[in-house]
């Protein structure tokens, strides 16, 4: 079966699973056909050039497509800067000195705007980069259904609530997938994404010291693998210390992320919630992901097509930012600088 046989397939499905939305003039596959033709060509570019000196930017990307579509929808509101009138959400607490990878978004849209001006949208440049970011990785490539503007304000109070957290059990990491439309299904694939990119120590450490207040770690964790966090986190450490995701191939896109929770080596907690949650139905789906990497990939798709129709602004809402950390209006006023992260 070829992958535009599949690709095709995938695209009527979600189109039947969203209510026609996709095909019926919201988001199309061909949006940019004819007013940008090589919009994926030049956002592969510029990440395949940025990898070469950073290896986990994909990740960085993807990560960010996630945390703009919880909190508003995907309409680029992460993107944007503190201003006098908008608090950004890039300080919000699960977003400050977290996510990064502005930098690249900036010169994406900056190689965009030379060869169509004003005609590609920020929250499509988080949407195509993350299918680039994957693909590169030696993941899956889909057809990125396009025609998302740009929001016009931020909210970092949906920020600090509405982000899945690290140390979230797993009936509260289904309440808040649930409330964006995604269902069980949804969580535990695109949770692989976690296949490829790093973590701070301060998101898992919990896990390695006093788990249960008895000196003791997370029991759900392998104690092989806890030693080896530990000498990579001391008790007493910053916080701010980096390791894999995946301990096995953490810079490829792959399924082993799945055969990693079945050995009680999934890094953050909430991972590890999907296979070691008694009587959970998500063990069943890590266990076929985890046999099965085409199912997989089949299954991730399907979930980050859902995802990046959360809530979009089409037609002629919201704008096409000509800088993606400034609505047009205050394109020339004052704001804080970039905000590049510093992970």
């Amino acid at each position: 079966m070829s992958s535009s046989y599949c690709s095709t397939m995938i695209g009527l499905f979600l189109a039947f699973l969203l209510g026609g939305s996709l095909c019926n003039g919201e988001l199309t596959t061909t949006f940019y056909n004819e007013t940008c033709p090589n919009v994926s060509t030049i956002v592969r570019g510029i990440i395949k050039q940025a990898l070469q000196t950073d290896t986990r930017i994909g990740a960085s990307l993807i990560r960010l497509h996630f945390h703009d579509c919880f909190v508003n929808g995907c309409d680029g509101s992460l993107l944007l800067n503190n201003t006098d009138t908008i608090e950004s959400e890039k300080e919000a607490a699960p977003n400050n000195n977290s996510v990064r990878g502005f930098g690249v978004v900036d010169d994406i849209k900056t190689a965009l705007e030379s060869a169509c001006p004003g005609i590609v949208s920020c929250a499509d440049i988080l949407a195509i980069a993350s299918e680039e970011s994957v693909s590169l990785a030696g993941g899956p490539s889909w057809d990125v259904f396009l025609g998302r503007r740009d929001g016009t304000t931020a909210n970092r109070t949906g920020a600090n609530s509405n982000l899945p957290g690290p140390t979230l059990a797993l009936d509260v990491l289904k309440q808040m997938f649930l409330d964006v439309g995604l269902n069980t299904t949804d969580l535990v694939a695109l949770s692989g994404a976690h296949t490829f990119g790093r973590a701070q120590c301060r998101t898992f450490s919990s896990r390695l010291y006093n788990f249960t207040g008895v000196g003791d770690s997370d029991p759900t964790l392998n104690s092989t693998y806890a030693t080896t966090l530990q000498g990579i986190c001391p008790q007493n450490g910053t916080g701010t210390e980096l390791t894999n995701l995946d301990l096995t191939t953490p810079n490829v896109f792959d399924n082993v992320y799945y055969s990693n929770l079945q050995l009680n080596e999934g890094l953050l907690q909430s991972d590890q919630e999907l296979f070691s949650t008694t009587g959970a139905d998500t063990i069943d789906i890590v266990n076929n992901y985890s046999a099965d990497q085409t199912a997989f990939f089949a299954s991730f798709i399907v979930s980050m097509i859902k995802m990046g129709n959360i809530s979009v602004l089409t037609g002629t809402e919201g704008q096409i930012r000509l800088n993606c950390a400034l609505v047009n209006a205050n394109s020339s006023s004052q704001s804080d600088g970039l905000l590049h992260s510093s992970i």
